[in-house]
């Protein structure tokens, strides 16, 4: 009990999470009693020094939903707070889950306008760079981007998307066949999730501006997105984003810009049609890399 009142809901070092995936449990309550005071500061510090750079770069579709959610910018949030002010916007509501969820899984959550959402708060010596999400990247980086009613549409089309490939690989009778169908298809729409998403940029009244998550949610690369000369920036193309790996480590030095989120739409739109036309089934090689959890989730999907 001493350590884990030291720990908190620390990532990496909750006793918590240890036990909700040794028992199995995926979708979980957040035990907001759990947080210690280190973890508030840890989350305190990390929304305090990123609002000066919303102000500067991030979509005005983010800064509304920042100030719709009403976040506590001085503590850990309750999610159940967060999705009292987000659900009546656009139906979509953040769900506590115990760490890293299959892709199936994933997708189906946002079919269905729930986000799969950690709720373990980064160190507070290591708040620069983490390699796995906490609540700060889910909640304070993703979720305001879920207010807006046509960002969130974007979000429930993809999750369609994944019905779609489960549907497509069910009908591949040679299980190896299948599994390089599967294999390259998740790729392309890992990589696509990644360059929109995640650190995808949009054009905006005053320039171009951040509505991807991994640069809302980071105090360093969010600046070297949008002013750095070493960063290439360029509008969205399909056939390019499915085929360009990405490695999680460092900067990105290659971001993409949409005009608007209709347009993001149209493009998960033309994600989908390229699925069943074939044009998805031998993408490029490299990162990343498919799990085999990921494989498995939507080949269980198939036979239901």
């Amino acid at each position: 009990m001493v350590h884990e009142h030291i720990c908190g809901l620390t990532t990496g070092q909750a006793r918590f999470i240890e036990h909700a995936r040794t028992s199995g449990h995926l979708y979980i309550d957040q035990p907001y009693d759990l947080y210690s005071e280190e973890n508030h500061e840890a989350w305190r510090r990390l929304y305090h020094r990123m609002v000066p750079k919303w102000e500067r770069h991030a979509n005005p579709h983010f800064l509304r939903g920042v100030s719709s959610l009403c976040l506590d910018a001085d503590h850990v949030p309750r999610i159940e707070d967060v999705n009292r002010f987000l659900c009546p916007l656009t139906g979509f509501r953040a769900k506590p889950v115990s760490g890293y969820i299959p892709a199936f899984l994933f997708f189906d959550c946002l079919r269905n306008r729930e986000f799969p959402t950690t709720i373990t708060v980064r160190d507070l010596n290591r708040l620069d760079y983490l390699p796995e999400p906490d609540i700060f990247h889910d909640i304070a980086g993703h979720v305001p981007m879920h207010t807006d009613r046509a960002f969130a549409g974007t979000l429930v089309r993809f999750g369609e998307c994944a019905h779609t490939a489960a549907d497509l690989v069910s009908r591949i009778a040679d299980e190896h066949e299948r599994l390089l169908r599967l294999t390259s298809i998740l790729k392309a729409m890992a990589r696509f999730f990644w360059f929109t998403i995640e650190f995808g940029l949009m054009r905006a009244p005053g320039g171009v501006k951040a509505y991807g998550s991994g640069l809302l949610s980071s105090f360093g690369e969010l600046s070297h997105a949008i002013e750095s000369p070493e960063v290439q920036r360029y509008p969205l193309e399909l056939e390019w984003a499915i085929n360009q790996a990405f490695e999680i480590d460092h900067y990105q030095p290659l971001l993409f810009i949409v005009d608007g989120f209709d347009q993001l739409f149209g493009f998960v739109d033309r994600l989908e049609q390229w699925m069943r036309e074939g044009r998805l089934n031998n993408v490029a090689p490299g990162e990343p890399e498919i799990r085999e959890a990921d494989l498995r989730s939507f080949l269980e999907a198939a036979v239901r």
